[in-house]
């Protein structure tokens, strides 16, 4: 009993850490994974790439699905393989949950609705401590495509739209990581007025504005250089802010002029992405 599941990257318009409230879009840069169930009754993991990291995610990810379906007491073997970098703000967390909860169903047989997956999927995010709110925002994005908007308490899919065509993200990604356990919650709540600011501009249509709002006070609470965002921005940037909790920064750019602003800002440490609008605007495509 064998099964492979699909996700994909995000890129943050507004965190929802400080208010529950949040905004995302999809990127394509991949997340797989494959599972294999057994009579163990132990979940095996192995992350391909990145050994070393906690495997407590994908082990509450197929524990949570074999409940679901009531086949609790089994066990699994799980490997995954992405392409996002772990810990950058760039949902890596959200696109395994995804993945790995896909291949488990798969696996079994069975089929679930994408947004349970999704609730699913959270739940295990919080259990295993790798996300403050759980994500749903990430996870939507991640896994739907387009911009999604959300209310993160809830776990309620506010609105999803596609992202227009035509355009191009280039992801700044530092050498360093930013963990989860480590985040200034109280400077990050105490910019919750503002942050409601942002989400009321993505709620407009107004999503680079909200980006570059969310991204000043965020990179005040974490105390982190807005440098690349501003350069990219005086450079023909459409839009520009950090990603998640960092140190990551997204930048969208028309697709014809990503080469010379990418040549513009030097090109270092930049992953190159297009946006990812679900499988739907995918295949029309």
């Amino acid at each position: 009993m064998k099964g492979h599941g699909l996700s994909h990257g995000a890129a943050t318009i507004v965190n929802a850490i400080a208010t529950g409230k949040g905004a995302a879009f999809g990127v394509d840069l991949v997340t797989e994974a494959w599972v294999e169930l057994n009579d163990s009754g132990k979940v095996d993991v192995i992350i391909e790439g990145f050994q070393g990291e906690s495997d407590e995610l994908a082990r509450r990810c197929v524990t949570n699905i074999l409940e679901r379906f009531h086949a609790g007491g089994r066990g699994a073997s799980v490997k995954t393989r992405s392409q996002i970098p772990i810990s950058r703000g760039l949902k890596s967390s959200s696109a395994a949950a995804n993945a790995i909860i896909l291949a488990t169903v798969n696996a079994l047989g069975e089929e679930l609705d994408p947004l349970e997956a999704i609730r699913i999927g959270t739940k295990s995010a919080i259990e295993a401590k790798v996300s403050i709110t759980g994500a749903f925002d990430d996870a939507c994005a991640s896994l739907l495509g387009g911009i999604v908007l959300t209310d993160n308490f809830k776990c309620q899919l506010i609105r999803r739209e596609s992202m227009p065509k035509g355009m191009k993200v280039l992801i700044h990604v530092p050498q360093f990581q930013i963990r989860k356990h480590k985040l200034p919650l109280q400077r990050i709540r105490s910019l919750s007025k503002l942050i409601n600011v942002a989400f009321a501009e993505a709620m407009a249509g107004r999503y680079a504005e909200a980006m570059m709002l969310n991204s000043f006070c965020y990179s005040a609470a974490l105390e982190l250089d807005t440098k690349v965002m501003m350069d990219a921005l005086q450079k023909g940037a459409l839009a520009a802010g950090l990603s998640g909790t960092g140190p990551a920064t997204a930048i969208l750019v028309e697709e014809e002029k990503a080469e010379k602003l990418l040549s513009a800002l030097d090109g270092k440490d930049f992953i190159v992405a297009d946006i990812y609008n679900g499988e739907d605007s995918r295949s029309k495509s």
